[in-house]
């Protein structure tokens, strides 16, 4: 899973690299998109959190029924969600990058890659899915297999629409979307054809209102966490657009290196939900245990090994994006507040995993809520306010990753503190 969710985050990384290297302000037109897409798949996170729970309770409780009635279930509340979401996103990309002060230099490149991106949701919509259902019964190296396929895709595509074709950042977005089609295409005929998940029947896709109820009470607040911490990183995007183009490159290249370092936390934590899931289906608590120690500890350690990777090699990872020795300069410190953080927001998301994979969904919501949006993101526009200078006269930029970071180490507290105290054994939905 760290592998494939490595291999995924290049995606972004190689339009990143390429678009910065060939396209002027073509890397800060991608990252004014990057909150705005974030936010728009919280319903899919919902879904697919939803799903992946009840998927690997049904096949720990060897409950082949209700397992592919929630397959079936799953992938047509997909379907339905990207087509409401993509009529509604494409009109009103330009207007929600006006609104967070997008810079007018980079607004009509920043537009036609959004909207470009919305096309492609359901191809990423059913990979992501599809991948969860399979991780959900215990196969990690399918979808892997097939995300490199499409990795290696991209970076193809990419290299011919924005080097050769001359596309721009458009050529980026198709290259994306075109990659991740295929290979949603893939993994849902891996699930058709899996051995462990009994094929599908006409009746398992007709709509069941008790698995459509079941999936969103269980992913709605993964789905909600995902969209306040988009949200507060469009309230924060804003601040950052305010302070001109070359601040926005600097932060889009620091938020393209932060992915792979928070890589490996999203990993445990899904890996955490997967692992409580099944054990808590076969009703197997003391596994549930000894799993919550141990990919603790794991996050624990490989967070230490990236942050320190960050520290040595930072600046040269950063000129990857950038030829540009300000810009570079000034990433080096954002992402040099922001280190510790990877450590701390490694306990959150692993307990929050096991908390997820047991059926407690709210608490890691009610926690990120709090973190995010009462303490953030006030606290971003507080002293980014205090720090007007004539250098800055909109504020320092490394108050944005302070108050980020505060964020964190309160959110790796909080969620120890409930985890300890041990309500989510008791919400399993078996």
């Amino acid at each position: 899973m760290i592998i494939g969710n490595f291999a995924q985050q290049l995606y972004s990384t190689v339009d990143s690299i390429i678009v910065g290297r060939v396209v002027p302000g073509g890397l800060a037109a991608i990252g004014a998109t990057f909150p705005i897409i974030n936010f728009s798949l919280l319903l899919f996170m919902a879904i697919a959190t939803g799903a992946g729970v009840m998927v690997a309770q049904f096949y720990g409780a060897k409950n082949q029924k209700y397992l592919t009635k929630t397959v079936g279930n799953t992938l047509l509340l997909i379907l339905f969600a990207t087509i409401v979401l993509v009529s509604i996103a494409i009109p009103l990309s330009k207007p929600i990058l006006n609104l967070i002060n997008t810079p007018s230099d980079i607004i009509d490149m920043s537009t036609s890659y959004l909207q470009i991106s919305f096309l492609g949701f359901l191809g990423l919509a059913y990979f992501n899915i599809g991948s969860g259902i399979l991780r959900g019964v215990g196969d990690s190296v399918t979808p892997l297999l097939y995300l490199l396929v499409s990795t290696a895709l991209n970076t193809l595509l990419d290299m011919l629409f924005v080097w050769e074709f001359d596309w721009g950042v458009a050529g980026a977005a198709w290259a994306t979307i075109i990659s991740q089609a295929i290979s949603a295409m893939l993994v849902l005929s891996k699930i058709y054809r899996s051995p462990r998940i009994n094929r599908l029947q006409r009746d398992d896709l007709k709509p069941d209102l008790k698995f459509i109820k079941e999936l969103l009470l269980l992913g709605l607040p993964a789905g909600i966490t995902q969209g306040l911490f988009s949200l507060a990183m469009i309230m924060v995007q804003n601040l950052t657009n305010r302070m001109g183009t070359m601040v926005v490159e600097a932060n889009t290249a620091v938020i393209r290196l932060d992915g792979f370092a928070m890589m490996p936390n999203q990993t445990f934590g899904m890996a955490a939900t997967t692992f409580t899931g099944q054990n808590v289906g076969a009703k197997n608590l003391e596994r549930v245990r000894r799993g919550s120690k141990t990919v603790s500890l794991l996050a624990l350690g490989v967070s230490f090994v990236l942050s320190m990777i960050l520290l040595i090699f930072g600046h040269q990872l950063l000129g990857l994006f950038s030829t540009n020795n300000e810009v570079i300069d000034l990433g080096y410190n954002m992402m040099l507040i922001l280190i510790v953080g990877y450590i701390a927001i490694s306990q959150t998301m692993a307990l929050g995993g096991v908390m997820r994979g047991a059926g407690d969904t709210m608490t890691p919501m009610w926690i990120t809520l709090f973190v995010t949006v009462f303490l953030r993101v006030p606290l971003a526009y507080l002293l980014t306010y205090l720090t007007r200078s004539p250098q800055w006269p909109n504020g320092s930029p490394y108050m944005q990753n302070v108050a980020l970071l505060t964020a964190w180490v309160c959110g790796a507290i909080i969620t120890y503190i409930f985890y300890r105290r041990g309500k989510w054994k008791d919400m399993a939905i078996i």
